[in-house]
C-alpha cells in the first residue's frame, strides 16, 4: 500500500478521507498558521515540503513545477507555501490509525527530516529534491560531495580548545603543564596524545621532546644541547631516531659508475657533491631526500688526475688532486683557480676561517690563505717526516691536526700551531708501526676522533690527557676503518675496508650497535666516505653510492 501511494504523480495525489483525516487537517491548519506568522515554512524549511499525519513527505508545492529558478527562498516558503500546500496522508490504514497523536508524529517527522533520511535508510526528500533541482548540471553530485568533505576537513583543522571538564591537572597554566609533562617518557607522551585533540596538539610541543631527543641517537642535538635541525619538529626526529637505534632502514643505490673509483663526498642542505675521477659533480636531492635528480646541475673540473679529497667552505669547493695541485672553485659561479701545492699527490685538505691546510704524500703539510688576492701563497711548510693521510683544523683556528702513516718512531697524530707552524703536542704513545690515521675530525675545540689502519676508533679529550684516549671502539672483524662521521652527540658511524660494511655505534657503550654490509664477495669494496642526516645515511664505494633510508624503512 505504501508503494502505491508513492507511484502516482505529485500533482494527482489528493488527501484521503480516513480515520486520521480530521487530525491531518488540524495539523495542516496549525502549520499554515505558523507559516503566516513568518516563524518557519509549512514543512521543515528544507525545500518547503509538507508532511502527512504519519510523518512521511507530502506533495511538492505548485511552485516547484516551474523548475529550479522558481523555487522560493526560506523566507518566501513560510508565506507562500502555507496557502498552496495540502497534506497527503498515506494510504495505509495502519498508519492512519496511528495519526491520532499529531504532536508525537510531528516530532518524529522533524527528527527524520533533520537527518535527511527515511526510515528505510534511503535519502530524504530534501536530498531527492536537491538532486532533481540540480540534476541538469553535470558533476553536481560529485561537487556537493567534495564540498561536504571540505567542510569536514575544515572542521577537523580548527584549533582544538582545552577541555572544559576533566581532571584539574589540565586546568593548570600551560607553562606549568609543559614543565610537568617534560618528565614523561616516549610511551607516556604517546598515550597522552590519544586522549583528545587538544592534548594531541599540546604533546607535539618541542619543549616536551627536547630532553628525550638529547638522549636519542641522531636527533639533531649536540652534546651541549644545540639544535642543528630547527626546521624539523623534535617529535618527528625522535620517531626516526628509534629506527636508528633498532637498525631499521631500507637500502638503495643512488648512483652507479662503470669503472672503479675512490670517491669522496660532502652534503650541503639539499645538494650532494661527489668526486668521480678528476671531476666533482653536484646533484640536487628530490624532496624525499632518498633520491637524486638524474643529471648533475654543476660539474667542477680543473685537475689532471683524480680528486683525492675536497671540502666545502665559504661558498667554495677546495679540492686536493693526485696531480699535486689544489683547486678553488666558487659554488655559484664559474670561477676556478688551481695552483701547484705539493711535489706529489695531495691526499687531504681542510678549510676554515679563510685558512687552507693540506697534507701530501711528499711528507709535508702546508698552510695557505683563501683570500682571492693571495691564492697560492704558502704561509708555512711543515716537515712531517711521514706521509700525511688526513688533516683537520680546530674550530678555534689556532691549530690543526695531521694524521700520518705511522712509519716512524713517533705518534701518527700531531697538533701544529697555525700561525707559526710549530709542533704543539702529539697524541697517544702506544700506536703499533703502520697504524696510519686515515680520517680525523674535530668535534669541539678540545675533542677529536680518529680512525685508521689499526682498526680502532679513538676519542681524544685534550683537557684530560694527550697521551691516552678517553674512549676507543674496536672494529669486530679486524678491518681497516677508512672513514667516520658523528652526530656530535651519541651516534658514531664508520666505514670498513671489507664488503663495504657500515657500522653504527652508540658512544655510551663499547659494542657495535648495527652493521650493514653493502657489497657481496665478488664486488668487495671499502667504504671510502660516508655522510648522514637525521633521516638518511649515504656511503660511497668503488662502484656505487648507497643510501640507508631510516625515515621510511
Amino acid at each position: 500500500m505504501g508503494s502505491q501511494g508513492r507511484s502516482g504523480s505529485p500533482g494527482n495525489r489528493a488527501p484521503r478521507e480516513g480515520e486520521g483525516g480530521e487530525a491531518a487537517r488540524k495539523l495542516q491548519e496549525a502549520r499554515v498558521a505558523r507559516g503566516k506568522r513568518g516563524k518557519g515554512t509549512a514543512g521543515t524549511g528544507h525545500g518547503g515540503r509538507g508532511s502527512g499525519a504519519e510523518g512521511k513527505p507530502g506533495p511538492q508545492r505548485a511552485g516547484k513545477a516551474a523548475g529550479p529558478g522558481a523555487e522560493a527562498g526560506p523566507g518566501q516558503e513560510g508565506e507562500e507555501g502555507g496557502g498552496v500546500e495540502e497534506e497527503r496522508p498515506r494510504s495505509s490504514g495502519k498508519r492512519d490509525e496511528g495519526s491520532a497523536g499529531p504532536g508525537k508524529e510531528e516530532e518524529e517527522e522533524e527528527r527524520r527530516v533533520g537527518t535527511g533520511r527515511r526510515e528505510d535508510g534511503s535519502p530524504g526528500r530534501a536530498q531527492e529534491r536537491g538532486c532533481q533541482a540540480w540534476g541538469g548540471i553535470p558533476g553536481t553530485r560529485t561537487a556537493m560531495a567534495t564540498a561536504a568533505e571540505d567542510e569536514a576537513a575544515a572542521a577537523a583543522a580548527e584549533p582544538a580548545t582545552r577541555p572544559a571538564a576533566g581532571p584539574w591537572l589540565w586546568r593548570l597554566p600551560e607553562e606549568l603543564l609543559l614543565l610537568i609533562c617534560s618528565y614523561l617518557d616516549v610511551r607516556a607522551l604517546g598515550r597522552l596524545a590519544q586522549v583528545c585533540r587538544w592534548l594531541r596538539r599540546f604533546t607535539s610541543c618541542d619543549l616536551l621532546w627536547r630532553r628525550i631527543a638529547r638522549a636519542s641517537l641522531n636527533s639533531g642535538f649536540t652534546s651541549l644541547g644545540t639544535d642543528l635541525m630547527t626546521s624539523i619538529p623534535v617529535k618527528d626526529r625522535v620517531k626516526v631516531s628509534q629506527n636508528w637505534r633498532l637498525g631499521r632502514c631500507r637500502k638503495g643505490i643512488l648512483l652507479k659508475w662503470k669503472c672503479s673509483q675512490m670517491p669522496w663526498m660532502q652534503l650541503e642542505e639539499a645538494f650532494l657533491y661527489i668526486s668521480q675521477a678528476n671531476f666533482i659533480l653536484a646533484y640536487q636531492f628530490r624532496p624525499d631526500g632518498a633520491s637524486l635528480n638524474r643529471q648533475p646541475f654543476r660539474v667542477f673540473a680543473g685537475h689532471d688526475e683524480d680528486v683525492c679529497h675536497f671540502v666545502l667552505a665559504n661558498s667554495h669547493i677546495i679540492s686536493a688532486g693526485g696531480d699535486g695541485k689544489i683547486g678553488v672553485h666558487k659554488l655559484h659561479s664559474t670561477f676556478t683557480v688551481k695552483y701547484s701545492a705539493h711535489e706529489q699527490e695531495v691526499n687531504c685538505v681542510d678549510c676554515k676561517g679563510g685558512i687552507i691546510v693540506s697534507g701530501s704524500r711528499d711528507r709535508t703539510a702546508k698552510v695557505w690563505p683563501l683570500a682571492s688576492g693571495r691564492l697560492g701563497q704558502c704561509f708555512h711548510t711543515i716537515q712531517t717526516e711521514d706521509r700525511v693521510w688526513s688533516i683537520a683544523i680546530s674550530p678555534l683556528l689556532s691549530s690543526f691536526v695531521t694524521g700520518t702513516a705511522c712509519c716512524g718512531h713517533f705518534s701518527p697524530l700531531r697538533i701544529w700551531d697555525t700561525n707559526s707552524g710549530q709542533l704543539i703536542t702529539h697524541l697517544g704513545s702506544d700506536f703499533p708501526p703502520g697504524a696510519g690515521v686515515l680520517d680525523v675530525m674535530y668535534e669541539s675545540p678540545f675533542t677529536l676522533l680518529s680512525c685508521g689502519y689499526d682498526t680502532y676508533v679513538r676519542y681524544w679529550d685534550l683537557r684530560t690527557s694527550a697521551r691516552k684516549c678517553v674512549m676507543e671502539w674496536e672494529e669486530p672483524h679486524d678491518s681497516t676503518l677508512y672513514c667516520l662521521q658523528t652526530d656530535g652527540n651519541h651516534l658514531l658511524a664508520t666505514g670498513s675496508s671489507y664488503y663495504g660494511v657500515v657500522r653504527l655505534w652508540d658512544r655510551r657503550q663499547r659494542a657495535c650497535l648495527h652493521a650493514f654490509p653493502l657489497t657481496s664477495t665478488p664486488l668487495s669494496s671499502p667504504v671510502y666516505c660516508l655522510r648522514f642526516t637525521t633521516r638518511h645515511l649515504y656511503a660511497a664505494l668503488s662502484y656505487n653510492l648507497h643510501i640507508l633510508d631510516f625515515q621510511n624503512p
